[in-house]
């Protein structure tokens, strides 16, 4: 993971904190001066702190798990969009439904009817409704697609949450906080860094802070994401690699040797019929020789024989 430069937070103007009268005493530690009535932020501790959350994120993202984005202020909307639909994470850049992690099986119904709609075009069946019914449904689902779109792919409960301003995302805040789920957001000098579990210290309010910040997030996240490609197609070769050690090891299947040793007593048998099968006389005319033989040694004297 590449490191954060520090000249690039400067020109991005992340160092730029709040009014004076404006601050949350909390940011304390994170504030290194005051100029011109304007808190400064120190951007070592910045650096330290994007890092950390960085190597989180990349976790989270190696895992396969999704992270949901959430940046409905206007300067944050487009950058959000633009990036974090590129590595294929859930986010809201709109007006944060209420109840939508805390009451998300609610949620993921009104995500449904918009793939329930497009069914209906795609069979035909949304042709035979009236006209009227037609451009309702129609509303509908451009307002699903407005408030919804941008997460269709989450089908459970992300697991992290990361805001751009914890003042405005508040209510997103509180659900996550109370569903244990982490929450990574970046922090200005007028909110409370306590209240989440990775806080960045940076503006909050300049398009070129936060798209800075979002993109060195999003670069962790898919080094995670490529990490897991390569995981798994690691683990599939290894697994064929092993099958195939295993099949020479223990040779052709039992099935296969069944067949083979069937074959093989076919073919012994095969064998045998085919060998010269001794007459039946011979053994009979042996038989009787010895026994003529016998009969002669039999008539005999004694004498006779043991003179012989």
């Amino acid at each position: 993971m590449p490191r954060t430069n520090f000249d690039e937070l400067l020109e991005a103007g992340v160092h730029f904190g709040h009014l004076k009268r404006k601050w949350n005493p909390a940011m304390a530690p994170y504030i290194f001066m005051e100029r011109n009535g304007i808190h400064i932020i120190d951007l070592h501790k910045t650096i330290v702190k994007i890092e950390e959350a960085a190597s989180a994120l990349k976790q989270i993202g190696k895992s396969g798990r999704k992270i949901l984005f959430v940046a409905t202020k206007k300067q944050a909307k487009d950058i959000v969009d633009e990036k974090i639909s590129a590595i294929n994470m859930p986010y809201v850049t709109e007006r944060w439904p209420g109840g939508m992690l805390t009451n998300f099986p609610t949620i993921r119904k009104s995500v449904k009817k918009m793939s329930i709609i497009d069914k209906m075009e795609q069979e035909g069946t949304f042709n035979n409704l009236a006209k009227r019914e037609r451009l309702q449904i129609m509303r509908q689902r451009a307002k699903l697609e407005k408030n919804f779109g941008s997460i269709t792919d989450l089908n459970r409960l992300p697991a992290a949450l990361f805001v751009v301003d914890v003042m405005k995302e508040y209510i997103a805040v509180r659900e996550a906080k109370r569903l244990n789920i982490p929450v990574f957001a970046i922090v200005d000098t007028n909110s409370d860094p306590n209240i989440v579990d990775f806080a960045i210290p940076a503006n909050d309010d300049a398009s070129k802070s936060i798209s800075l910040i979002i993109d060195i997030v999003a670069k962790a996240i898919q080094e995670g994401l490529d990490e897991r490609k390569v995981e798994k197609e690691k683990d599939v070769s290894t697994k064929d690699k092993k099958s195939a050690d295993k099949k020479e090891k223990t040779g052709p299947p039992k099935r296969a040797r069944a067949r083979k040793s069937e074959s093989e007593s076919e073919g012994s048998a095969g064998e045998q019929d085919r060998r010269p099968r001794p007459r039946r006389n011979q053994p009979e005319e042996k038989a009787g020789s010895s026994a003529g033989e016998g009969k002669e040694d039999a008539g005999k004297p004694a004498d006779e024989s043991a003179a012989d």
